[in-house]
């Protein structure tokens, strides 16, 4: 054998030896200690995430058990005619629909609003249209004029730029004249559908309770509610510091004393995300907002004289660091990061009590408020551990205020979808390139959507590839193989079915796909 040929053989194997050392000496001292720090770090997150979840399940389940319903707990009386005073004994009412761009709610909506019941001459419905788009402004103008044809007091509002988004509206439709008169407001998105009876179960609160600043009805998935307006003023009304307007109103006025009346089965009708992407906007706008209101609200908390220590440390712990913070953190850096890790570091070791009983349990308590959804408990954790990917860096965006804090996407709706394809359904998604026709079903929703791509590899790249998540689902996957091969802990069935997940998502195959025109 010649020299070259040796060298050939000898250096690789020197090269790959150097290496390797140099992978041991870096992993001893530096690699297996910070991840050891991670892990207790993340352990003693979980701990004060349990007993949260513990705490709030055991109030649950008092309540349900043990708790007076509001009418119970509050002054509450039917509003009654008065003979004398006639109609002017009823407060006047005002309701505020924001919308920007709906063309596929905006009748749904105004519609619903116009038909509530109450005097027709103390309620007043503003629309507050923020739309760019010249067509559906139009449009949504024509609507309110139609309704004001029919004798209903309607105000279709517009201004001159969008500044402040949802609360910049809310704010400048406050600011009008005739709003001076009224006593109570109550708000509905573009696409929320209130029965007719709603003003007629939630003033009477109001009315009958001075302290009362705001009452909550239930969305079918979510909360709305009727504000006392002397109450929103003096929590300084709306402000558009953060993406959550709703919960910085809340939190301020809460500060100042007042109280809330929550009404759970006074249901509104409302309209889920039906896109991954509608709802991963969504998710970033609710978990960055509320760390950005921590950030910016932690001083004026702790600085507050209307309210207890108590109440203070409650809303700063409890509501904001434990629920809107480390619950997003842990779930995301601890299931899908460290605890995979573990596998291709043995000596970085996670008790069974952190790795199975916290989660199994905390799992089980937040199952506990929808029963009739347990077969589903399975998917909606995995489903729930991709989300954590999102929501943990809209928190951290939040906290450090980086470039998209104030970010605000409209949630993109569809509206009535069934009635508009005439009661047809669709057996199977499917796309005929020829054609350039895609045809969706996703549960309820059918969409039927014509577009134009170059390719069928336009069309999945930019519309259907999510990087983040095929990452993390292919370093779990790794990470699932390897433990398989050389693990002792037996973390491989659970590493597969979240990569699963994860490159389920990464390849949008989730909710409703509606293509842009």
């Amino acid at each position: 054998m010649d020299a070259a040929s040796a060298a050939t053989i000898i250096f690789p194997d020197r090269i790959s030896g150097q290496m390797g050392l140099m992978w041991q000496q870096t992993k001893a001292p530096l690699i297996v200690p910070l991840l050891k720090l991670l892990v207790y770090l993340c352990l003693a997150l979980s701990i004060m995430l349990f007993v949260e979840r513990v705490y709030m399940g055991i109030v649950i389940v008092w309540l349900k058990l043990f708790g007076r319903k509001p009418e119970k707990r509050y002054k509450w009386e039917a509003m009654k005619d008065d003979v004398e005073l006639g109609n002017s004994a009823y407060p006047m009412v005002l309701v505020q629909i924001p919308m920007y761009n709906e063309k596929e709610v905006y009748q749904l909506s105004i519609g619903a609003a116009c038909g509530l019941s109450w005097p027709s001459d103390r309620i007043t419905i503003q629309v507050l249209d923020d739309s760019t788009d010249p067509t559906i402004k139009d449009l949504v103008e024509l609507e309110c004029q139609r309704w004001a044809s029919k004798g209903i007091n309607i105000k279709y509002e517009i201004r001159d730029s969008r500044n402040g988004y949802k609360a910049g509206a809310l704010k400048e439709g406050m600011k009008h004249s005739y709003v001076k008169q009224c006593d109570y407001v109550a708000i509905f998105d573009a696409d929320f559908e209130p029965e007719p009876d709603f003003l007629w179960r939630t003033i009477p609160f109001l009315v009958h309770n001075p302290d009362i600043a705001l009452v909550q009805a239930r969305w079918k998935f979510g909360t709305a509610g009727v504000w006392r307006i002397s109450a929103l003023n003096e929590a300084g009304g709306w402000k558009d510091r953060t993406t959550v307007e709703d919960m910085d109103l809340a939190v301020r006025a809460s500060l100042k004393g007042w109280k809330f009346v929550y009404v759970g089965d006074l249901k509104v009708k409302n309209e889920l995300p039906s896109t991954f992407k509608a709802y991963r906007y969504q998710q970033h706008r609710w978990s960055c907002g509320p760390a950005n209101l921590f950030k910016k609200m932690v001083g004026e908390i702790m600085r507050t004289k209307k309210v207890t220590l108590w109440k203070k440390l409650y809303v700063i712990y409890s509501f904001f660091f434990v629920r809107k913070i480390v619950a997003h953190i842990v779930t995301f850096v601890f299931y899908c990061v460290l605890l995979p890790a573990t596998v291709l570091f043995p000596e970085v070791e996670v008790p069974k009590w952190g790795a199975v009983y916290i989660p199994s349990i905390i799992t089980l308590l937040n199952a506990v408020g929808t029963p009739r959804s347990l077969h589903l408990l399975v998917f909606w954790i995995l489903f729930e551990n991709v989300m954590s990917l999102h929501r943990t860096k809209a928190t951290f965006i939040g906290l450090l205020e980086a470039g998209r804090v104030n970010e605000w996407v409209v949630t993109e709706k569809l509206g009535d979808v069934k009635s508009k394809l005439g009661g047809k359904t669709l057996k199977k998604p499917r796309i005929r390139i020829g054609e350039r026709y895609v045809l969706v079903q996703c549960s309820r929703l059918i969409v039927r959507e014509r577009f134009r791509f170059k390719s069928r590899s336009h069309y999945l790249i930019v519309n259907r590839v999510h990087v983040l998540e095929l990452g993390v689902g292919a370093y779990l996957f790794l990470c699932g193989c390897y433990d398989v091969a050389f693990g002792k802990n037996h973390y491989f069935i659970y590493l597969f079915l979240q990569s699963i997940a994860f490159f389920v998502a990464g390849v949008g195959y989730v909710g409703t796909f509606v293509p842009n025109s």
